[in-house]
């Protein structure tokens, strides 16, 4: 099933959105700024220049820290290719120029061995991300070859995935990945590339996963003798480097390997649930859906696509995030979401994000989108505050008064990672084959691309997402013929189409409306979506959520926090879902749509002297409530929040 629908290049996409474009901008000129600067105070830069002898000391960091500067590359290379910024740009040449010196003659590059024991080299897969950091690498230097034309660091990464290729594979070392990401960065870097060879190497790193007998299971009974060798930090082992916690990660409950956390349980085609390390999953279902575009495998697709099912229907909250466990930052079973220790990290929405839009680009199904969309709008833009400068590591659903954002984490992949999912929006907004264009998300922007071999420019405008109406312009070179679809999104029950003023009655197929017919230059479709606010509620094997409505407008959940309500957030009772209503207001953070409506609340005074009362006796009050985006959540200072409220 070979790929059928591609994005236009980002330097092709020109987005000038009033929601997105704020946000772009705060994560070129601040974001990437102030993750630039803690790449430098926390030793992630100077460890390469440890290694070529511009810096001393020791190690600094997590094993794996090498990876933030790569995603940091490849956020900052999307930012340059739609952007010129010549001092951002000054900051990612001298960042390539110590990636380029760093690296050995024979093409491995992993600053933590090659600052302490070269023998520790490709002997800890479990532990170590060696391969995660070759992967993060390879991704940069794609990104950075797209963006600038450039092939300092292509070179590079072709030099470490040669190094890889040589080592790995069939009739080669029998090793996989502890932590997923290679499989991902080798199917891109072959389509730069056409080399065969690294499209081959990611298939057999997707395929010897689950299979018996288990390369991880062979290390583990080494891991701490593996652990002692490598002579972690107290700090490095009290941020989850530690043989214990790795231990029971990898171990079920009996002390056996069961390979569930690593998704090494049985083989991806055999999988029925996605399983374990959120993170780990969704980069290697990722890297699948991507493998399949390029080669036919009906069984390998049957499973990514149950895969994908069963997280969304069974394992994903209703903001998008995914992964309920902290400890582990893992899926657990069917329905088990809880929302006050909700993990959901931003890292794994990324993760989501990669694996839906491989998904749709593989079959053109827009309930791929709806998902990418309801992640994007939601689990991921919640994980960077409204100034670009704090973030979050997870993204619950409930929190007190002492949560709070961070600046910096020891660990810190989060940050790095959502800028790059950010500074390369413009690709998930339109798909185009050989004869249709579709419109995917809706973000005021201009696309140059090419549809049925004539050049066209689409222009887009709207106040998506706080209004549902929708403009596209189209000013094709000559009068053309092709298929032009708009996305239906799934929480829509209502919308219309029109073509230059006159409505079309169109069934949408796989989630579009679609026209097809001969395009004219200064040709306007108009769509409107019912942006209704609504209360939705869970399935009843949701424990967490029972007796509990979550509201949702268009493609944003929202969220009370107490400093918007007179009465603890947690104490409102949602009366009358009819009451909800929805009112723009500049007077709140940024700018945005509130949702507003009626709620009841017990009275307290009655509770004074007693802990249990006879239900008949209880009182409650009329009151009204505030909530606002759950994106926008925790930027007003310390406040506790719910997403989900209590039901009457």
């Amino acid at each position: 099933m070979p790929g059928r629908y591609q994005s236009p290049a980002l330097e092709d996409v020109a987005i000038r959105d009033s929601f997105w474009l704020p946000r772009l901008k705060t994560n070129y000129l601040v974001s990437l700024d102030h993750q630039y600067d803690h790449l430098q105070a926390n030793g992630s830069l100077d460890n390469f220049r440890r290694v070529v002898g511009e810096a001393g000391g020791d190690f600094e960091g997590a094993p794996f820290i090498d990876a933030n500067v790569y995603k940091w590359v490849e956020a900052a290379s999307y930012a340059l290719a739609t952007d010129e910024m010549p001092t951002l740009k000054t900051k990612v040449d001298n960042v390539l120029s110590l990636i380029e010196q760093a690296q050995a003659d024979d093409g491995y590059l992993f600053t933590y061995f090659m600052l302490g024991d070269n023998s520790g080299r490709w002997s800890n897969f479990t532990m170590m991300h060696e391969l995660y950091c070759a992967g993060h690498l390879i991704e940069a230097a794609v990104a950075h070859h797209r963006a600038l034309d450039d092939d300092r660091l292509l070179r590079v990464a072709r030099d470490l995935a040669d190094h890889i290729d040589e080592r790995f594979g069939p009739d080669k070392l029998d090793k996989i990945p502890g932590h997923e990401e290679i499989e991902l960065a080798l199917v891109r870097l072959y389509r730069v590339t056409d080399e065969e060879r690294y499209l081959h190497l990611a298939g057999y790193f997707i395929d010897r996963r689950g299979r018996d007998p288990s390369p991880m299971a062979a290390e583990l009974p080494e891991l701490e003798q593996l652990i002692d060798r490598d002579s972690f930090s107290e700090e490095q082992k009290e941020s989850g480097w530690s043989v214990v916690g790795y231990q029971d990660t990898l171990r079920d409950e009996s002390g056996a390997y069961d390979g569930l956390w690593a998704q090494d349980h049985r083989p991806v085609r055999d999988q029925r649930r996605v399983e374990g390390h959120a993170v780990r999953a969704g980069n290697l279902y990722a890297a699948v859906a991507a493998y399949l575009q390029e080669v036919d495998d009906e069984d390998l697709f049957d499973a990514v696509e149950r895969l994908w099912q069963n997280m969304v229907t069974r394992r994903m909250y209703v903001t998008g995030g995914i992964g309920s466990q902290k400890f582990g930052e893992r899926f657990t079973t069917d329905y088990d979401l809880p929302n006050d220790d909700a993990f959901a990290e931003t890292c794994a929405s990324a993760s989501a994000i990669f694996w839906s839009q491989n998904m749709f680009e593989l079959t053109g199904e827009g309930k791929y989108v709806d998902v990418l969309e309801r992640i994007l709008y939601n689990a991921l833009l919640s994980g960077v505050s409204l100034d670009g400068t704090r973030y979050c590591y997870s993204n619950p659903l409930q929190t007190d008064d002492e949560y709070h954002r961070n600046e910096w984490f020891y660990v810190a992949c989060c940050p790095p990672n959502l800028s790059r999912v950010l500074a390369s929006l413009g690709k998930y907004v339109y798909a185009r084959s050989e004869s249709e264009l579709r419109v995917n998300l809706y973000v005021s922007s201009t696309v140059e691309t090419t549809v049925s071999g004539t050049d066209v420019t689409v222009e887009q405008s709207t106040e998506y997402p706080w209004d549902g109406d929708v403009t596209v312009e189209l000013s094709p070179e000559e009068p053309t013929a092709f298929a032009l679809g708009f996305r239906i999104p799934d929480w829509a029950d209502r919308w219309d189409l029109a073509v230059d003023g006159e409505p079309v009655a169109v069934e949408p197929t796989d989630g579009y409306a679609t026209v097809e017919r001969e395009w004219q230059d200064g040709d306007r479709i108009e769509i409107s979506l019912a942006m209704d606010p609504t209360a939705v509620v869970a399935h009843p094997e949701v424990e967490s959520d029972r007796a509990l409505a979550a509201l949702r407008r268009g493609p944003l959940v929202y969220c009370l926090e107490d400093i918007d309500n007179s009465q603890p957030v947690h104490h409102l009772i949602l009366s009358d879902p009819d009451s909800l209503s929805a009112r723009y207001t500049d007077s709140v953070l940024d700018g945005m749509t509130i949702l507003e409506g009626e709620a009841s609340v017990q009275d307290l005074e009655e509770w004074q002297d007693a802990l249990y009362r006879p239900m008949q006796s209880v009182t409650e009050s009329a009151t009204e409530f505030t909530a606002i985006p759950y994106y926008a959540r925790n930027n007003r200072g310390q406040t506790s929040m719910i997403v989900w409220m209590r039901l009457a």
